[in-house]
């Protein structure tokens, strides 16, 4: 099998708590078990890198889970693994996600010393009773310390996530947060503005069920999302997939690579993978993992050609510049009107996607969604399935 994938997912379980809208696999655990886990992980990055890693790294993101509530020498520890066992391209982009108050200036300067050069910050809202309601464990001016300590530790390159649709937000508290971030001194590269979903399982579902979730309703919810293009436009952000944007170059290389169909490693506890044209997953039993973290994963699949030619669809056209015609037919060598012309031609007739001509490579072409396509992105997207 090919094991050409340039891009290393690494999983942190660990948080202080789960918010009430949170269906990612995590938990809190104790010191101990944390230290071991990271050992654990250090003999995967160590097998992965040497074994099954032919290519050079473009990104590493460490995700979770809450990674900045390890100590920093843990995550110092992975760092090292990485670049003791992987190739890392000079300019790789290396980021770790942040929840505000997790983190001080000299947990920062390690990560920055280390390695990792980008800050993923998870804020969600400005509104501190808003933050509350999704079980959020800091406040916004938690965020600000953490947002100042990550300038100050030399951080250029930091993201924020946004949220709407959450409990008892308007569109009056939702252009606030969205204004506050944007004017933060410096500002940050990057903004992820998501609407929430409920997910099966959680807290938020249960009270969604018993009738007790206030959340916007459905035209609220359209206003806010359009708002939130908007706004960010003005501030000089621009839009680059469905739900993120960027200053110009700041977009993220590690999301960028999913979306075009990038193969990459997952390493970790319930850590999932896309190499060699198959999907795997570790195994989300912590015991299972830490005692054999080399052989915890499974194949879950094997993607034929109908199911690539599919996934480079729905996957592409959630970024705004779409997709290139002649990328579909260098990767998979047939033509993509061959294969999807009517599904293509149905919604260029609704106004739904547009055609436009691709920089390059010459005679080739962009597919995407318009603006009203964006608005029905879930709906067009189903036809490529």
């Amino acid at each position: 099998m090919d094991n050409n994938f340039s891009e290393v997912y690494i999983h942190i379980p660990f948080c202080v708590r789960k918010c009430l809208y949170c269906d990612f696999l995590s938990f809190a655990a104790d010191e101990k078990a944390k230290e071991k886990y990271i050992d654990a992980l250090c003999t995967e990055l160590m097998f992965i890198g040497k074994e099954r890693c032919k290519t050079s790294l473009s990104s590493v993101f460490i995700g979770g889970g809450t990674p900045s509530v390890l100590p920093s020498d843990l995550i110092v520890k992975a760092m090292e693994s990485v670049k003791d066992n992987f190739t890392l391209a000079e300019d790789a982009e290396v980021t770790i996600e942040c929840n505000p108050g997790t983190v001080d200036e000299e947990k920062l300067k390690a990560y920055k010393t280390c390695g990792i050069n980008r800050i993923s910050f998870g804020l969600q809202s400005v509104h501190d009773e808003e933050l509350k309601s999704l079980g959020r464990i800091h406040t916004f001016d938690d965020f600000l310390k953490s947002y100042d300590a990550a300038v100050n530790a030399g951080f250029t390159n930091i993201n924020v996530d946004l949220m709407s649709d959450i409990p008892g937000q308007t569109t009056e508290s939702w252009e606030k947060t969205l204004k506050t971030i944007c004017e933060l001194k410096p500002a940050p590269t990057h903004i992820s503005a998501y609407s929430l979903i409920v997910e099966e399982g959680t807290p938020f579902a249960e009270m969604e069920e018993e009738g007790r979730l206030d959340i916007p309703d459905e035209e609220t919810d359209r206003e806010m999302y359009h708002m939130t293009s908007k706004i960010l436009s003005e501030y000089g952000y621009g839009r680059y997939e469905i739900s993120n944007y960027a200053k110009p170059g700041s977009e993220c290389r590690h999301n960028l690579g999913y979306w075009t169909g990038v193969e990459y490693y997952g390493a970790g506890l319930g850590a999932a993978s896309y190499y060699g044209g198959c999907r795997f997953t570790n195994t989300s039993e912590l015991p299972v993992y830490m005692d054999d973290p080399i052989d915890s994963f499974k194949l879950d699949e094997k993607l034929t050609l109908a199911d690539k030619m599919s996934e480079f669809m729905i996957l592409g056209l959630r970024l705004t510049k779409g997709i290139n015609t002649k990328d579909f037919t260098k990767r998979f060598g047939q033509d993509v009107m061959d294969i999807y012309g009517k599904q293509i031609h149905r919604f260029l007739d609704e106004k739904l996607l547009e055609e436009a001509d691709a920089e390059e490579p010459a005679g080739s072409k962009m597919i995407r969604l318009s603006e009203r396509g964006l608005d029905l992105a879930n709906h067009v997207m189903q036809s490529f399935i």
